[in-house]
């Protein structure tokens, strides 16, 4: 994620932000030239202080306060590159459900920011069977009802709005001995699950896939049953990003995906704000850290590692001064870097159909606490691969 500019007043700007509180301009973000851009109205349309020759509509979701993307006035299409994805979304008459919808609409917002800037495919279930669309479901009040599970099923992604609260997810998160469980982090990895059938199955990518990740065909359901049965091995951490990786080589890819897009698009904003990390104890030289390439684009992965984490060692230890769990509590061994490396590869489209890319060699800094992440991830709730 990068920082934004008013482009009358030259008021930092954010993500998120509708109103510019200097200038008093509303904002809107035109998603195909990634800018926040100032709006004046011009009839019953808008036009850019920056693109003054184009006319733009809101996203009609602009009307619940949950969406701040604009469209060309003439399109006929009423949502935004983002919202078209919408399938389902809970009775916005319920004052609770629209709370939680528009939280879960940030998190949605971001992930397709980030797919975006990858440049994969986005096609919607309008446009092919199969695309990609959500449904956001509340639970039913009748206790009868089974509560709504998130997960991922041909390219469908369902988002249990019950995750939107904080309080919920946090018992969840408990419950399940996670380490980390948000809103976003459940888009990054079912939306995984999606870009494995694209990028890997039906790219003819099978034999490269099973030479990282391992052989997919072994039965999904029994290996869910004997991970929740057994748990990860003790060593899982070498090979796995997660625990809940280590149930079937989906939920692996689907895991590495979600970390993949952490590391770059929070990278990304590391970047926009200059941070850099060089620790004044480390005479190695070997937690520096500066982020000084754009982590969008077809950088090595190397460099990618080598920047985060550090940066990654910094953030969790700033949050332990607020009293506060590490932002992130994980440890990415030799095997899980090599995982990620073949996402980062996929991605770029630079992994051949008919071979497993090389294996890519990293050398863990040296200064890692003892508790970085000193305990294994509990059972998230399974997901539908």
């Amino acid at each position: 994620m990068r920082l934004f500019r008013c482009a009358v007043c030259d008021q930092l700007l954010y993500f998120e932000n509708r109103r510019c509180e200097k200038c008093g301009h509303e904002l809107g973000y035109i998603p195909e030239s990634n800018e926040i851009t100032p709006l004046e109205v011009d009839g019953d349309a808008y036009r850019s202080v920056g693109h003054i020759e184009a006319r733009y509509k809101f996203c009609a979701n602009a009307a619940h306060d949950a969406c701040n993307w604009l469209m060309p006035a003439d399109q006929k299409e009423e949502y935004c590159l983002a919202c078209r994805h919408n399938r389902t979304v809970p009775d916005l008459a319920v004052p609770e459900n629209l709370r939680k919808w528009r939280k879960v609409e940030v998190a949605k917002h971001r992930l397709i920011y980030s797919l975006l800037r990858l440049n994969l495919p986005l096609e919607s279930n309008k446009d092919r069977e199969g695309g990609l669309c959500f449904d956001f479901l509340a639970d039913m009040p009748d206790a009868e009802t089974p509560n709504v599970m998130t997960g991922h099923d041909e390219g469908l992604i369902t988002i249990a709005l019950a995750e939107a609260d904080d309080a919920e997810r946090e018992q969840r998160k408990n419950e399940l001995g996670e380490l980390y469980r948000t809103v976003l982090g459940h888009f990054r990895h079912e939306v995984g699950h999606y870009y494995w059938n694209r990028l890997v199955r039906d790219a003819g990518r099978l034999d490269a896939f099973r030479a990282v990740f391992g052989d997919e065909s072994v039965d999904y359901g029994e290996a869910l049953k004997t991970y929740y049965a057994t748990g990860p091995a003790p060593d899982w951490q070498i090979n796995h990003v997660s625990a809940y990786a280590t149930a079937h080589p989906w939920e692996d890819f689907a895991e590495t995906f979600k970390h993949y897009v952490h590391i770059v698009d929070t990278l990304e904003m590391a970047a926009a704000f200059g941070v850099e990390v060089h620790p004044t104890l480390d005479s190695t030289g070997e937690l520096d850290a500066q982020v000084d390439f754009n982590p969008y684009q077809a950088c090595p992965v190397q460099q990618m590692v080598d920047s985060w984490l550090p940066i990654a060692f910094a953030l969790n230890n700033l949050n332990r001064c607020l009293g506060m769990t590490d932002a992130y509590p994980f440890i990415l061994g030799p095997g899980v870097i090599a995982k990620i490396g073949f996402i980062h590869d996929l991605v770029h489209r630079q992994v051949a159909a008919d071979a497993a890319p090389a294996r890519v060699e990293v050398e863990i800094p040296k200064g890692r606490g003892e508790n970085e992440a000193d305990a294994p991830e509990g059972k998230p709730e399974p997901a539908a691969a």
